[in-house]
């Protein structure tokens, strides 16, 4: 099985970031000059993945708009002579590669987003990537570490992360056999257990290699968590069934979905811009050690 798809949820309501996603959907927020669902999308697009599956909601043609053609802009840049920034219009979404929409049509969580995609996504394994979730690896992007793993095992694949085990109740967390390199055998699963319960400090990010077979398991699941269709619910059933890795990828994550980690993610990739990197950088110094000197 090779893995072509990808969906993309990005019906959420941004309601952490209000007012600002009032008008403007919170996957469209910027990172430097790029919005975070363009990061997730290169990075599966690194993958190999070229089926782009975005499962909207009426608030969210921004995005739409973003990976469609602006024939005007790009008329204007031609005129102008200025290839560059007509080359990186024109690269937003690649030769070769198509997108699909398809309309969430009531907020009931991430397993019924992904489950919505299911008429697209057909009898294929695919994967599952949230745009809040940004990860930071140049050399080998964390889709194509996981995509790695899949080729060889041809089984489900979940990206996990460890965790401070106060926070447990704000992930998904697994229970995992004995583990090789980065890779360990999934034997259960919880959606937000209080840390207390908690099985592991393993919590699943925005980041699912899955079978179809997720989705006659999605729908069984019933309301969870949150009063929501949990994906990770569907997830503890195939476990029973077959088996499911769990992949501590390489890379550093930015929960973009938080307000602090969405401006640490902004100053982290604001210093490795190769255009405003290094004057950045000499802003930061000058702001921080007028800072230190005003506490004195």
């Amino acid at each position: 099985m090779k893995v072509n798809k990808a969906v993309f949820p990005v019906a959420g309501m941004g309601t952490r970031f209000l007012p600002a996603t009032k008008a403007n959907p919170k996957e469209m927020l910027p990172i430097v000059d790029k919005p975070l669902i363009q990061y997730a999308v290169e990075e599966a697009i690194a993958a190999g993945i070229n089926e782009l599956i975005f499962v909207t909601s009426s608030s969210k043609r921004a995005i739409e708009d973003h990976f469609d053609k602006n024939y005007e802009m790009e008329t204007e840049l031609e005129k102008r002579g200025d290839r560059e920034l007509l080359g990186i219009l024109r690269g937003i979404l690649p030769e070769g590669v198509s997108s699909v929409y398809v309309r969430q049509p009531e907020a009931l969580g991430l397993g019924h987003a992904v489950l919505c995609a299911k008429p697209v996504v057909g009898n294929e394994p695919f994967a599952v990537i949230l745009a809040d979730d940004l990860i930071n690896e140049a050399n080998n992007p964390c889709m194509n570490q996981m995509m790695e793993v899949f080729n060889d095992r041809q089984v489900s694949v979940i990206g996990v992360e460890r965790i401070d085990p106060s926070m447990t109740h704000k992930y998904g967390i697994v229970k995992t056999a004995e583990s090789a390199e980065r890779l360990s055998k999934i034997i259960g699963i919880i959606e937000k257990p209080h840390p207390e319960v908690a099985p592991s400090n393993l919590a699943v990010v925005g980041r699912y290699l899955l079978t179809p077979d997720i989705f006659s398991f999605l729908e069984k699941t019933g309301r969870g968590a949150g009063g929501e269709i949990q994906l990770t619910d569907a997830i503890a059933m195939l476990l029973k069934e077959q088996d499911v890795l769990a992949y501590e990828f390489k890379g550093k994550r930015y929960d973009c979905g938080s307000k602090l980690g969405y401006l640490q993610a902004t100053v982290e990739y604001a210093l490795e811009h190769k255009e405003l990197g290094e004057e950045f950088q000499e802003y930061l110094k000058t702001f921080i050690c007028k800072a230190w000197l005003d506490t004195k």
